[in-house]
């Protein structure tokens, strides 16, 4: 099964167990199980193999992906970096991008990461603006003031604004996308992955095809 959107409608599921970063099966090839970048973006850690998840909170697809990603991430070699990046697809949704951020800098974005799909997509609690999700952290033991000043801070609407740039560079269209390297872009949009697994494996073949290219 395929979901995919552009701007406003949920997208791309993924897969169904999550691989650790190990021979695939597979050979994906350009085009059909992955894309290359027009041009390579630079990452942050050198040295380091970088796998990026682009995803929006309010995305079901996302939402569902969680679980398993969370226990992909657990299980990658000391050579491999994961970062998420929120995405905004319209004005309304920055608020999100700031909320990831915000927690970030807090040191809660990732213990709380599947506790704010929950609240959407089963709980069906809006996450929408500042005030909401202040209401909501302060029942997960983040102080309002403590969140607030975090969110409106500089640094958080710097990164806010880095996310936006990264999807234009990227060339996102639809979430959740996953990225290798600032090279390469894998979704359940293309022919050769068509399931949430096929879509690790291509992620998975990436990373091995870095990492040999790292050793030359």
């Amino acid at each position: 099964m395929k979901h995919w959107f552009a701007r406003f409608v949920a997208a791309a599921v993924f897969g169904m167990a999550a691989l650790t970063v190990t021979a695939s099966a597979a050979t994906f090839t350009q085009g059909q199980g992955y894309a290359r970048l027009p041009v390579a973006r630079g990452v942050d850690v050198p040295g380091k193999i970088v796998v990026t998840e682009f995803f929006w909170y309010n995305c079901p697809h996302c939402a569902d992906f969680e679980p398993e990603l969370e226990a992909w991430v657990k299980k990658l070699p000391p050579d491999v970096v994961f970062e998420r990046v929120p995405v905004a697809f319209a004005p309304q949704f920055v608020a999100q991008q700031q909320l990831y951020y915000a927690l970030k800098a807090l040191g809660k974005a990732d213990a709380l990461q599947s506790a704010i799909f929950t609240a959407i997509h089963q709980q069906h609690i809006p996450l929408l603006t500042r005030d909401q999700m202040a209401n909501w952290l302060q029942g997960k033991g983040i102080p309002k003031q403590q969140f607030l000043a975090a969110f409106n801070s500089f640094g958080v609407q710097m990164d806010a604004k880095r996310a936006t740039q990264m999807v234009s560079d990227y060339q996102i269209s639809g979430v959740p996308t996953m990225a290798v390297q600032g090279t390469y872009t894998m979704s359940a949009s293309m022919p050769q992955t068509p399931t949430n697994a096929k879509v690790l494996d291509a992620v998975d073949q990436m990373v091995q095809q870095v990492r040999a290219s790292l050793k030359k």
